[in-house]
């Protein structure tokens, strides 16, 4: 059975190259996520350079200054140290804009982009990041497009893992 599934995950993701992401468990990731939207007869996400990007950009900054862990921040936010727009963002999604620009901020993708965040005591593995989603009302209806996200249509995709983070972004605009 293990040997169909990676068939098939093959197939799938044979037209969507993986060479933006830079580590085994991105490629992972993204494939899993793939699996998961397949079984729930929903389409595959183009990966887009420019979303990866900001998703490995962002998990960098997470581990390395920690702007999660301020205040009242959560995973959305960003430090000051960087080329962008910091920000802590807080459980009353008051700063949502925020992240929502990250994509257009860092690199030429001109729409808003969406993000799913997991931390884990542990350094993350695929299927934990895509477990804890899973398990997580809100996050499993962004990636399979259920909710308030029902009306979107994913276009685009872009997979970071650092240490103990992991990010996913979406966007509705394909990438050029």
């Amino acid at each position: 059975m293990k040997l169909f599934f990676s068939c098939v995950a093959i197939l799938l993701f044979s037209s969507f190259s993986t060479d933006t992401l830079q580590s085994k468990k991105e490629k992972e990731l993204y494939e899993q996520i793939m699996l998961y939207r397949h079984s729930l007869k929903l389409p595959s996400i183009p990966l887009s350079k420019s979303l990866t990007i900001v998703a490995q950009t962002h998990v960098k900054d997470l581990d390395t200054y920690k702007p999660d862990q301020k205040k009242s921040c959560n995973l959305h936010s960003w430090s000051k140290n960087g080329k962008w727009t910091s920000c802590c963002y807080t459980a009353d999604h008051s700063k949502a804009s925020c992240m929502w620009r990250k994509p257009s901020e860092l690199t030429n993708y001109s729409a808003s982009g969406y993000e799913i965040a997991h931390w884990s005591s542990l350094p993350v593995t695929a299927k934990g990041a895509l477990d804890s989603w899973k398990n997580s009302k809100g996050h499993n209806e962004v990636v399979t497009n259920k909710g308030i996200w029902q009306d979107y249509e994913w276009q685009a995709i872009g997979i970071g893992i650092k240490n103990n983070y992991a990010v996913v972004w979406f966007g509705e605009k394909k990438e050029l």
